[in-house]
């Protein structure tokens, strides 16, 4: 996966309704190349005490997204993940890109069509918002979207976004 055209920041001269996903997306796409020209081995590999793994970390992710924006923010009953960076026996390269992908696309969708930063989570008891739900996920994937890097660096030695 080639992205090396978005690798800048994005320049965005828009609404917070566009400005927040943009950035979002900006993060996402550095989380997932991390996972380019590596085997379904590495992937899986835990180079930390923790046991965290990359792939487990973009499995977190999707998790993340679904949990605040789609369930929380929208409402949706979607399933609960109680170990998000659990990785199944199933779970490939592909799959978790492909999950991430849907996530991502449906984050991206549901914060369009409120269209109002202010508009409240369904599923809230303390009064947050679109853009605090936007916020925290944007928070979330930065954090770890270092952590990619460094683990990225370990495997084998390839920095950058």
């Amino acid at each position: 996966m080639d992205r090396s055209d978005d690798r800048n920041a994005p320049v965005v001269v828009a609404g917070e309704i566009d400005t927040s996903p943009a950035f979002l997306d900006y993060l996402r796409h550095g989380v997932s190349r991390k996972l380019d020209g590596l085997t379904e081995d590495q992937v899986r590999l835990a180079l930390v005490p923790s046991g965290t793994n990359l792939l487990g970390v973009v499995k977190h992710l999707t998790a993340v997204e679904t949990y605040w924006i789609e369930r929380r923010f929208a409402g949706l009953d979607v399933p609960l993940v109680a170990d998000s960076f659990s990785l199944d026996p199933g779970d490939t390269i592909a799959s978790v890109r492909h999950a991430y992908d849907r996530a991502a696309k449906q984050t991206d969708d549901i914060a369009a069509a409120a269209g109002d930063p202010e508009r409240p989570m369904v599923r809230s008891t303390h009064g947050l918002t679109l853009r605090w739900a936007l916020a925290h996920v944007t928070e979330e994937t930065a954090r770890h979207a270092g952590h990619t890097d460094i683990l990225r660096e370990l495997l084998d030695g390839v920095t950058g976004r």
